[in-house]
């Protein structure tokens, strides 16, 4: 059913014949499991092994090789030569190969985890209503028309819709699907939005997300492929693994040398066919052998053998340096795909934030003697660590906040009021949440504002272990106040209440949306001395203003807090208690903008990259951060720039075309929205970076040029990405965008020089066969030269450092080709020179060196080996040690 978000329980309920009291009977359940199908995501059919082998040669440098060793061995077997000599030449190039094909099976191996791993988000079991009684089945036996209850720590088994509220609230963890920093509110109520996406669905639950708080029950109506994640599967199927920049240019490369090498091998064959009979040939047919071996052999020195083994070193040691930097590379070839990169579609949360909700501001009333004076302070610290310092309106310092009344008070309330927990992590060295992450922010405050009564309070908790000093002043207010009672959080109140007692004294503590707070206060505290005093229609309107300041212009998520005095011996807290409150204080929070993201914003802006932020958050909050970040460029009217993904469809096709070439913020998004953005992109030529962590962007992280994974992302995430960042830094990815330029260049420039010697080496066995002289080179001696020889310097190359201008060029265009047509003639001339100065120095020893035979010119051109085995002349003229003086 997929409409039931905008359907009525009532609607919904019919619609699968159920009755919400008794369940699916035995019938219906079997009935449903045929028209439906079984709550599974479908095992996918793995390439077999021998297929992932073929699949590594199916390149046609590869192929042009393997029939080189394949007609060497017969010919060398046509010739008589056994053992050694036989196979030497064809076993080297087959040696080689099989390296290279072993690196690209075990890639590809790897390469389809993301489709099993989503199988890890679906739930094992569920509570299900069926024949009148609750039972617990298998998540698989489940089908459309079920009855299920969840609770706090259950894994949705499915998608289904809300029917009834067991709780006060129900908050989900959707975050892996949705990629929304906060748990989300389920309600009941159908949806009326036009193309709603996941996150204006809030009386669904959606399969593999977690509840955090609340019970309720709900009517599957999606099972297997037929849910949020059997979507995702779907897309990350039809997506296709997209080929590197470097892979491309060289396939091209690698057509255009076969071209050449067919053409030469035809043009020495044509050449020479007037001495395929030649007496010292033996024959015709084994003078035509003889020039065939030859071409072979040109295709051999044609072919950059060494080049594979060469780009795989050169990229191994840049994955290395990433390595250093944070960034973890799955993908050999991803890393020059960096080098090239002309946009980076990031994710917001955790990427450009720190995901780490912290109180940025506090508004307390510091007076009431001379007109109302509100007070406002300044938080630092943008993590769950608590370290931070506390600013008043001046910039000043406050060395002791916990002897202002408001601020201790504030913290009493953000300590007690709190049910969730920040510890330390001694494994990965950093604090967490558990919870909420407004309560933890809370908690952190509480922790910053310190204790009162120690003039050393600051230096003191610094001299605690990380592990005491996580909560050490929230744990002092819970030793000095005794929980009795709580009053949850409700959707219609926007508040929680807490009732403590502390020496003969009963306290409540409140917690809540300003506007739900405010209008219950009847009094206020003040800061400057502690005084309880009546609040008027002024300081309530001044009040609300700066609120309104706080959540508008700052788009700062915003909570009030508040106390009152209950009457001692209450042990049951009531809804009717919240009235006549005390106001505290306003405190204003976010997800705070990591410190490094603005100078790498720049960076990317300098270096010709432009960064399209897109999120599932909603678009004010998401436009704020964009401008503290400096996404915007400093642009004051966002017109052109900034997009939901409701209003990007609907723009026609032209105008989301013009869209795309000016965009920077793209929000309110789903996954499909998110692969509609790459491939969007992909068609304008722009080679596209995408990051993400959560399930939800699997399918854009593999159809991207370069899928970018967080290291606190999902295990689905990290395997249809081509990179991971260990640390989850925007920061990280602009570094690794200059390390892959670097190894661009050394790769570009070791291709070249390999290159030039091969052009040599063919320029040197071509003019040879004109001639019709002696093989100059033999193929395992070719080998040996663009493996050895040319191999090692070639590697060596890889190893130079970054230019320090690496990052202010613009990106290098998609068809720039890796040797032009201007560089191949230079190359060519350059090899002409080295071939001819070979065959110059061969012809030179056999003809005029002491240590050579002396043979006359045209006597050269009968050293051949006869069919009967014996040479011409005495073998001790081709001694092996003077035979490569030569060389």
């Amino acid at each position: 059913m997929e409409d039931a978000y905008a359907r009525s329980v009532t609607e919904v309920l019919d619609f699968f014949g159920v009755d919400p009291t008794k369940g699916l009977n035995d019938s219906q359940v079997a009935q449903h499991a045929r028209l439906y199908g079984k709550n599974v995501l479908p095992q996918e059919k793995r390439a077999p092994f021998w297929k992932l082998v073929l699949k590594q040669f199916d390149d046609l440098l590869v192929k042009i090789l393997i029939a080189s060793a394949v007609i060497s061995f017969i010919l060398a077997l046509i010739n008589g030569e056994t053992g050694l000599t036989a196979f030497l030449e064809p076993s080297v190039i087959l040696m080689i190969l099989a390296a290279n094909a072993a690196v690209g099976v075990i890639t590809e191996s790897n390469a389809e985890k993301a489709l099993e791993e989503l199988r890890a988000y679906q739930a094992d079991i569920a509570t299900v209503l069926r024949n009148g009684s609750f039972s617990i089945l298998p998540a698989t036996e489940l089908v459309p028309g079920d009855i299920i209850e969840v609770a706090v720590g259950c894994k949705i088994p499915a998608d289904m819709r809300m029917i009834e509220m067991l709780s006060s609230q129900l908050r989900v963890d959707q975050a892996i699907l949705t990629g929304e920093s906060c748990s989300v509110e389920k309600e009941l109520e159908s949806t009326t939005a036009m193309n709603a996406v996941y996150q204006d669905k809030t009386n669904i639950l959606f399969s593999g997300t977690v509840v955090v708080a609340g019970r309720a029950r709900a009517v599957v109506v999606g099972v297997g492929t037929n849910t949020a994640m059997g979507s995702i599967r779907d897309s990350m199927m039809q997506t296709e693994d997209e080929v590197t920049p470097l892979k491309k240019k060289l396939d091209e490369f690698g057509t255009f040398l076969a071209k050449v090498i067919a053409g030469i091998c035809v043009l020495v064959w044509i050449v020479n066919i007037g001495h395929f009979r030649d007496p010292s040939h033996g024959g015709f047919l084994l003078g035509a052998i003889h020039y065939f071996k030859i071409a072979v052999a040109l295709a051999v020195a044609a072919i950059p053998e060494g080049l594979p083994a060469v780009v795989t070193t050169c990229l191994a040691l840049g994955t290395k340096r990433m390595a250093r930097l944070n960034a973890i590379v799955r993908s050999l070839p991803s890393v020059e795909t960096l080098g090239c990169t002309t946009v980076i579609c990031s994710d917001k949360t955790g990427t450009l934030t720190t995901n780490m909700m912290s109180v940025s501001k506090v508004c307390v009333v510091q007076s009431v003697q001379h007109g109302s004076v509100i007070a406002e302070y300044n938080v630092s610290g943008t993590t769950y660590a608590p370290e931070g310092i506390i600013f008043d309106s001046s910039g000043m310092q406050l060395e002791f906040p916990a002897q202002l009344p408001c601020l201790l008070h504030i913290a009493m309330c953000s300590a007690l009021c709190n049910e969730s927990v920040l510890q330390y992590n001694p494994d990965k060295g950093n604090y967490e949440k558990i919870g909420e992450s407004t309560e933890v922010a809370l908690r952190v405050l509480a922790e910053k504002v310190g204790l009162p009564g120690f003039d050393s309070m600051p230096s003191s908790l610094n001299m605690l272990s990380n592990h005491e000093r996580a909560s050490y002043c929230n744990h002092y207010w819970a030793d000095q106040f005794k929980k009795i009672s709580v009053v949850d959080f409700t959707r219609d109140r926007k508040m929680m209440s807490v009732l403590c007692s502390r020496n003969q004294m009963q306290m409540m503590f409140s917690k809540g949306a300003p506007e739900s707070i405010i209008s219950r206060c009847t009094n206020i505290l003040c800061n400057d001395s502690g005084s309880t005093v009546p609040l008027t229609d002024s300081i309530r309107a001044e009040l609300e203003l700066r609120f309104q300041s706080y959540a508008g212009k700052e788009t700062l998520r915003c909570l009030a807090l508040a106390m009152k005095r209950i009457p001692l011996g209450q042990q049951i807290l009531s809804c009717d208690d919240e009235k006549d409150l005390t106001f505290i204080g306003l405190v204003g929070m976010l997800d705070p903008p990591r410190d490094e993201v603005r100078n790498a914003m720049l960076s990317c802006m300098t270096a010709g990259i432009r960064v399209i932020v897109v999120t599932g958050d909603n678009k004010s909050t998401a436009e704020s951060l964009c401008q503290k970040i400096g996404a915007f460029d400093h642009m004051v009217d966002l017109t052109g720039r900034s997009y939901t993904a409701s209003e990007f469809e609907e723009l026609p096709p032209l105008q989301q075309t013009l869209a795309l070439q000016r965009m920077a913020l793209f929000t309110r998004v789903e996954p499909s929205h998110k692969r509609m953005l790459v491939e969007a992109l992909q068609h304008q030529n722009e080679v596209v970076a995408m990051t993400g962590d959560g399930v939800n962007d699997a399918p854009a992280l593999k159809k991207a040029d370069i899928g970018i994974a967080m290291g606190s992302g999902t295990a689905v995430a990290k395997s249809a990405s081509d990179m991971v960042l260990a640390d989850d830094n925007f920061a990280t990815i602009v570094a690794a965008v200059a390390e892959g330029r670097a190894i661009y260049n050394n790769t570009k420039q070791f291709i070249r020089y390999m290159i030039s010697s091969n052009i040599g080496e063919v320029v040197c066995i071509f003019v040879a066969a004109v001639l019709g002289i002696p093989d100059t080179l033999a193929p395992v001696q070719l080998l040996w030269v663009n493996l050895v020889t040319d191999g090692l310097p070639a590697t060596a190359i890889g190893f130079n450092k970054q230019d320090s201008d690496v990052m202010k060029a613009k990106p290098r265009k998609m068809h720039e080709a890796v040797v032009t047509g201007w560089l191949f003639f230079r190359y060519l001339v350059i090899g002409a020179y080295v071939g001819l100065a070979t065959i110059a120095g061969f012809i030179w020893w056999f003809v005029y060196s002491n240590e050579g035979p002396k043979l006359p010119y045209h006597e050269l051109l009968g050293i051949i080996i006869k069919p009967t085995g014996f040479h011409i002349f005495s073998c001790e003229n081709f001694l092996e040690d003077n035979f490569w003086l030569v060389f």
